[in-house]
């Protein structure tokens, strides 16, 4: 396998009414959405795309870490620019950074991702030398200069809200998808404190898969008074698994557009 050095691709597109909530904006996980379709255009470029791993090496890319930080989230019908450039590999890990941009140039989101290559088989990690191979050094500039460690829930959070995750919530490869994770993070507010702040910060570590017909339970809990951070948890009612685990920053302003 071939595999071209792409530096960064970036695409423009224009907001769709589909992809906002009530505030008449771009929603949290259809932001999560777009830098994961970028990601898996440039996948393609590099020779590295989802169908040619599937091909060549009976593999597939899982989403391990993600974090998205928002200045702005962009209105209804507003065209945006989104942006995206791989880090050079570790030894089974690929770092990949995102920009959105206005179309004054303008950064109004940010984010940073952690994907891992799977044998769909054996369920082990494949080793990025095995299809990186070829590939010049890549880019050193990040999108957002951070750690990307585990996140540490608070002691005894309280449950939220359960949710049946339905065929509708499924991706290709039959699981909840990374960006359904981020809805059922938000549904942990109420509209109304929605319409005080935005998540002006989002990281989620998706720990394990979920399936149609499993029901997660969401636990939440605060972290410092004052610091607008609260802390979500995703297990799954039954064996108690952990899913996810995710820490969303809420910045005040209202969202809603004039």
């Amino acid at each position: 396998m071939t595999i071209k050095q792409v530096p960064k691709l970036d695409n423009r597109c224009r907001i769709l009414i589909s992809d906002c909530d009530f505030t008449r904006k771009l929603k949290p996980s259809a932001l999560f959405s777009y830098f994961q379709e970028i990601a898996g255009l440039h996948a393609d470029n590099q020779g590295a795309g989802i169908d040619t791993l599937a091909r060549e090496h009976g593999a597939a890319w899982v989403l391990t870490r993600m974090r998205v930080d928002v200045t702005r989230y962009p209105d209804r019908d507003e065209e945006v620019i989104v942006e995206t450039w791989p880090q050079e590999p570790r030894k089974y890990e690929f770092d990949r950074d995102y920009l959105m941009r206005d179309l004054a140039g303008n950064i109004i989101a940010r984010g940073v991702s952690v994907w891992v290559v799977l044998d769909v088989s054996s369920r082990r990690l494949v080793r990025s030398e095995v299809i990186w191979r070829g590939l010049p050094g890549a880019l050193t500039e990040r999108a957002i200069d951070c750690a990307m460690g585990k996140i540490k829930l608070p002691p005894e959070p309280a449950a939220a809200y359960k949710r049946r995750i339905g065929c509708s919530d499924t991706d290709m490869n039959g699981h909840l998808n990374n960006s359904k994770y981020v809805d059922f993070i938000m549904d942990c507010f109420s509209m109304e404190q929605l319409r005080r702040r935005r998540a002006g910060s989002i990281k989620v570590n998706y720990l394990s898969e979920a399936f149609p017909g499993d029901t997660m339970v969401m636990l939440t809990a605060d972290g410092a008074p004052g610091s607008g951070r609260v802390y979500v948890e995703g297990i799954k009612e039954g064996d108690g698994g952990t899913v996810f685990v995710a820490q969303v920053d809420l910045t005040a302003g209202s969202q809603e557009s004039e």
